[in-house]
């Protein structure tokens, strides 16, 4: 087994329409303002960007994130990732009622020296902290969707 290597599926029911949630989730410069783990987004161009994100664990992940696919129509948003971190995320948004559904999915390998040195006996709390901060990006966002 890679102890390196993670993989990450999240779903979340949101109160509004998949195409509302899709808009406000390609517009990643915009994380910060509702995903409190998300600490910066800075755009380098149409397609890419630097983000760094920090969660319960006392260290930062620092990535580059380039857009590998955006269809509005199925309701998909991917991106690569090089940096702290390497691999692929990926949100599949379709509706679920009145709501919408936010599938999403990521596999990374780890490339920050510290949590390469803790991979085996860190694991499971590094998984622990994901599962924190993705609880609170729902919630976060959930208040977003309110408000707009």
């Amino acid at each position: 087994m890679d102890w390196t290597h993670y993989r990450f599926r999240s779903r979340w029911v949101l109160p509004a329409s998949p195409a509302t949630v899709y808009d406000v989730l390609e517009r990643a410069e915009e994380y910060p303002r509702w995903w409190p783990q998300v600490r910066e987004v800075t755009r380098l161009d149409d397609t890419t960007g630097v983000i760094r994100i920090r969660s319960l664990l006392p260290y930062d992940l620092r990535f580059t994130a380039r857009e590998a696919r955006r269809d509005p129509g199925a309701g998909v948003l991917e991106i690569v990732m090089s940096g702290d971190i390497e691999g692929w995320a990926r949100w599949t948004i379709t509706a679920q009622g009145a709501d919408a559904l936010a599938r999403f999915e990521q596999a990374v390998h780890v490339h920050k020296a510290l949590l390469r040195r803790f991979a085996v006996p860190g694991r499971p709390v590094f998984r622990a902290n994901h599962r924190l901060m993705m609880r609170a990006g729902r919630r976060g966002l959930v208040t977003y969707l309110e408000a707009v």
